[in-house]
């Protein structure tokens, strides 16, 4: 039988594994979801079997995802990488596949765009990445990318954060820039 690379569930158990873990951490760092119960989370990614595959890719690349709040009007828990510094296994990357394909030398092997999009995440965005600032500081020694404007995209450029000083910069690059230390974080909706 050969194993379908497309498939995006987990076995029995990985599913309890990554399960185990999501709840350690969940039980470690209240103070990111303040009023919501580990039971609710749980019963909401036992019956969306695609998005557990998706946290166990953000948890597989070193993202340390955390529910880090509730939409009540759309009945769904919001999962940010709550990793102290920027993921290592998404690291190096350009911004997006336009970016990437406009370097002439030294190509990194992907971007950020197409590994979130494969991922079954998104960026986060600048005004995402603030907020998770306010819950803990992370990227003290690294930077990620963020969702970029349009306008900004179409001139070349792409937009990371990170913290320092005390303070949440956002800052500009190339799209087809990329650097060990730079990666991104990812955000999922449940």
């Amino acid at each position: 039988m050969t194993k379908d690379t497309n498939k995006k569930e987990l076995s029995l158990e990985q599913g309890e594994e990554l399960l185990r873990a999501l709840k350690t951490r969940f039980e470690k760092n209240m103070h990111r979801h303040e009023g919501i119960e580990w039971a609710d989370v749980q019963a909401k990614l036992e019956t969306n079997i695609e998005k557990l595959w998706s946290l166990n890719e953000m948890e597989r690349t070193g993202g340390e995802p955390d529910v880090v709040g509730h939409d009540k009007s759309e009945d769904e828990y919001i999962f940010y990488d709550c990793s102290a510094e920027s993921p290592k296994g998404r690291r190096s990357v350009c911004y997006d596949r336009e970016g990437l394909e406009s370097r002439k030398k030294h190509k990194p092997e992907n971007n950020a765009i197409d590994m979130a999009g494969a991922m079954g995440i998104e960026l986060l965005t600048e005004e995402q990445y603030r907020a998770l600032q306010k819950l803990e500081n992370v990227d003290m020694k690294t930077s990620s990318w963020v969702q970029t404007p349009s306008d900004i995209r179409e001139l070349g450029g792409a937009l990371f954060c990170d913290f320092r000083y005390g303070h949440v910069f956002v800052y500009h690059n190339s799209a087809s820039s990329y650097y060990g230390a730079r990666g991104f974080r990812g955000s999922l909706r449940v």
